[in-house]
């Protein structure tokens, strides 16, 4: 008899940015602690996104995963001072 294995598949959003200092680009993933990266490029931090965020989760347990919020959107905020 064979084991049945169920994968939930995951759509987290990730923040983007580029360190002014150093040029790399910085990913953060906010709704998970501690999932953050950088890379020289765009693909190679996707690829660390990625791997990070898989390691993270599965150092959750099932109640954490379930308390993960949804995400709605970001909105770019521009202000004069």
């Amino acid at each position: 008899m064979t084991k049945e294995v169920f994968i939930k598949m995951y759509k987290i959003m990730a923040y983007i940015e580029r360190d002014p200092e150093t040029g790399l680009y910085v990913g953060t993933v906010p709704e998970i602690s501690g999932a953050h990266t950088q890379a020289e490029t765009l693909d190679e931090l996707q690829k660390n996104l990625k791997e990070v965020v898989e390691l993270c989760l599965e150092e959750m347990t099932s109640e954490d995963k379930k308390r993960l919020p949804e995400f709605i959107g970001i909105q770019q905020i521009e202000v004069s001072v």
